[in-house]
Formats: structure tokens, C-alpha cells, sequence
């Protein structure tokens, strides 16, 4: 099980800096935009930091997209990289 939290950490990490970088977002306007100080999205796209759902539904928000959306992408990420793990 840790295992499986540490590619969903790896993979929330992953995605977020992705669709920020995409929506044309540094990480200081993005955490000011969701409630977040910057060191904790740092934290967020270092694998440093679990966000909860609340931060999540902020982030989703501000990237104009949805928590499923964010949240399945997540997942895909990590499935590939747990397929990567095992070739």
C-alpha cells in the first residue's frame, strides 16, 4: 500500500506542475488563486505534501478543470508508472 502512495504522490506531483505550466500559471499565482501559501504547492509538486480533497477542489478550480478530471489523470499517471516499475 505505501508503495501505491508514494506513485500517487509521484503522479498528483507530475500532473499538477503540468496543467499549471499549461494554464500559463507560475506556482505563486496559483497558490494565491487557491487559498494555498506557495510553499505548500512547492511542497505539492516536490512529492513533499498529501493534499486533501478541499485543496484539490481549489486547484481543479483555478486550472478550469474538474476534480475528476485532475484526479483521473493523476491516476493514469500512476498506472503508467507502475506499468514502468514492472517491465
Amino acid at each position: 500500500m505505501e508503495r501505491r502512495n508514494e506513485k500517487l504522490v509521484a503522479a498528483f506531483a507530475q500532473v499538477l506542475r503540468r496543467r499549471r505550466k499549461q494554464a500559463g500559471l507560475s506556482q505563486e499565482e496559483l497558490a494565491y488563486r487557491a487559498g494555498v501559501s506557495t510553499s505548500y504547492m512547492s511542497l505539492l509538486e516536490t512529492r513533499n505534501r498529501q493534499p486533501s480533497l478541499i485543496v484539490i477542489d481549489a486547484i481543479s478550480r483555478e486550472l478550469g478543470t474538474s476534480m475528476s478530471d485532475l484526479l483521473g489523470e493523476v491516476e493514469q499517471t500512476a498506472s503508467q508508472h507502475t506499468q514502468g516499475s514492472q517491465s
